[in-house]
């Protein structure tokens, strides 16, 4: 008996670690999404005078394989304008990270980010997206659009995997959103602006010149990238995070065919999905608004938790202000890259920045941080204004904020435990499941052979 017992724990061992390691993994990809929806939470929570727009599904857009991650249609959201703005639109591309492996995608599939089926039916439009001209000054009464994100590669994939019914589609999506928006009076447009948040920040540079292309020469059509400057940055532990979360992407959804020549012919697909070898080649006009200390970037790219398994980094993670000199010099050092990077881009006239020393992220879309009496500024102008200055030509915007701690109207994030998973030791998470307690069970039947179980087991 003794000897089937250790054969029947020895099966269930190697059956419940792969089980743990399942929960783990899923967990891990839970911790992202929740990381996600707290950056965007004023996106989706109504506020007492929020204004919430429907969503409507693009109809036929199956019919061109212009489907979600799921094969479901995607969808926006518009508000019309009025009064001066009725010929004016704006386009804002909903961010929301990537999907670089199959079972990253296959669990998008269960999410709004890759299934409208899953997407709110009504959205809160605040910021960029206001109707109210104390709440958004320049772009208030303009037609606004919220494309949603469902495809997981910033608009740009193309392919399917049919073993695991992944569909991705992120450039059909983008077109036929485009066609059908241009139906419905875009084509008219007086004036466009294309901005995006986070990956829909990368979205605004991958699409800004095809944009520029849907109309004649005579309409002012510009770009705004918000939370986009992603940076093909060195963590804590001398590893490239992004670049591998990158290659996935690219190699995974084919995004490859979908990049600029200008850079393909240049260098690898994978550094051309990298904002910072794309914008120097871009011929729209394109503003770029960024925290010099973006909190995605910080959580998931510089400071991951595969690179810092004793979690010596934890506390400054959460909250910038727990920072040594020594983290806070490396922290510096990420901000000082992206100063290199966008260097030779700030030199062109057409072209505006707003770059400050804030941890935080998406500031467009979130009232608080576009503009409001207690808004981010730099030389006391917030970044509406210096976005709207930028785009009538009202004059130059090349604001760049002194380094970290110097800028005292921030609104930085501080994310406590939204992310966190249970930690007992070092990297070792703390997962029950049948498995387990089952494992625990037999291991003290052997270890403990003739305790008061009633029985023996030395004999077989």
């Amino acid at each position: 008996m003794k000897r089937v017992l250790i054969w029947v724990l020895s099966l269930w061992s190697i059956v419940g670690i792969g089980w743990s390691r399942s929960e783990d993994g899923l967990q891990e990809l839970k911790a992202k999404d929740r990381l996600l929806s707290f950056l965007e939470k004023d996106a989706v929570s109504p506020g007492a005078n929020s204004l919430m727009i429907p969503l409507t599904l693009i109809q036929g857009a199956a019919s061109k394989r212009a489907v979600c991650l799921d094969r479901t249609p995607p969808g926006y959201h518009l508000d019309r304008g009025f009064g001066s703005g009725s010929n004016s639109w704006l386009i804002q591309l909903e961010g929301g990270g990537w999907c670089n492996t199959v079972r990253s995608c296959v669990f998008r599939k269960t999410t709004r980010r890759g299934s409208s089926k899953f997407m709110e039916k009504r959205l809160n439009f605040t910021g960029i997206l206001s109707n109210k001209a104390e709440e958004n000054p320049d772009f208030y009464n303009w037609n606004r659009v919220k494309l949603r994100y469902c495809d997981g590669a910033s608009f740009a994939g193309e392919g399917q995997n049919e073993a695991n019914q992944l569909y991705f589609r992120g450039q059909r999506i983008w077109s036929a959103a485009m066609e059908e928006l241009m139906a419905k009076g875009m084509q008219n447009a007086e004036q466009a602006l294309l901005s995006g948040c986070s990956a829909g920040g990368l979205a605004s540079i991958l699409h800004c010149d095809e944009f520029k292309d849907l109309f004649p020469s005579t309409t002012k059509v510009k770009c705004l990238s918000d939370a986009g400057v992603f940076l093909d940055a060195t963590n804590v532990a001398g590893g490239h995070t992004l670049r591998d979360m990158y290659r996935g992407v690219v190699t995974l959804q084919g995004v490859q065919k979908n990049l600029p020549n200008t850079c393909t012919s240049q260098m690898d697909p994978t550094s051309c999905f990298f904002p910072q070898n794309l914008i120097a080649n871009i011929q729209t006009p394109l503003f770029l608004l960024n925290a010099a200390y973006d909190a995605w970037q910080v959580q998931e790219s510089l400071i991951p938790s595969s690179a810092d398994p004793h979690g010596f980094w934890r506390d400054c993670k959460m909250d910038h202000s727990h920072c040594n000199s020594s983290q806070m010099l490396f922290l510096q050092d990420f901000r000082n890259q992206m100063l290199s990077v966008i260097n030779g881009f700030s030199m062109s006239n057409q072209n505006g920045l707003f770059i400050n020393s804030c941890f935080a992220h998406c500031q467009s879309e979130r009232q608080d941080t576009w503009y409001a009496n207690d808004s981010p500024r730099i030389g006391n102008k917030a970044n509406a204004a210096s976005v709207g200055d930028w785009f009538f030509d009202r004059t130059a915007t090349k604001a760049i904020d002194c380094p970290y701690p110097c800028d005292n109207t921030c609104h930085n994030l501080i994310f406590n435990d939204v992310t966190s998973t249970i930690t007992i030791s070092e990297s070792t998470r703390l997962t029950f499941t049948p498995l387990n307690l089952l494992n625990s069970f037999l291991i003290t039947l052997i270890c403990v052979p003739n305790a008061s179980w009633g029985f023996s087991l030395d004999s077989d």
